[in-house]
């Protein structure tokens, strides 16, 4: 297994196991839904579950990697907002908890890289093989 193998599924593996987390423990992601949003916090947190569930099989199938790796890049992205009202709703809470919901901000540039690399190397069973 190749290290872009190994990276792939750990990919998967992470956007399966958040999604999954987005269903059994929603109350920590219903609170960093932001208020502006249309809807039920709840009803956001299970349809971004939902995504991440979906991004994942996509990421994990070599034929819809390049787009699922693509949709990961956007959803890494899209949650920005979450990590911004987490980082302000934790601006009081002690030093730890403050310092990791204010590295999640930097961290998503990380998650895009990932994402965009993994599009980048994705080997789709319709493309031409690399060399």
């Amino acid at each position: 297994m190749t290290a872009d193998d190994r990276s792939v599924r750990a990919l998967a593996r992470l956007l399966a196991g958040v999604g999954t987390l987005h269903f059994l423990a929603p109350k920590p992601f219903d609170a960093i839904v932001p208020r502006h949003l249309p809807g039920s916090a709840r009803t956001w947190t299970y349809a971004s579950g939902a995504a991440e569930l979906a991004v994942a099989a996509a990421v994990a199938l070599p034929r819809t990697r390049r787009a699922g790796a693509l949709a990961a890049a956007g959803l890494f992205a899209a949650v920005f907002p979450a990590n911004l009202k987490m980082a302000h709703d934790w601006r009081h809470r002690p030093a730890p908890l403050k310092a990791l919901a204010y590295a999640r901000l930097p961290g998503q540039l990380p998650l895009i890289g990932w994402a965009l690399h993994t599009a980048r190397t994705a080997r789709g069973t319709t493309s031409a093989p690399r060399p």
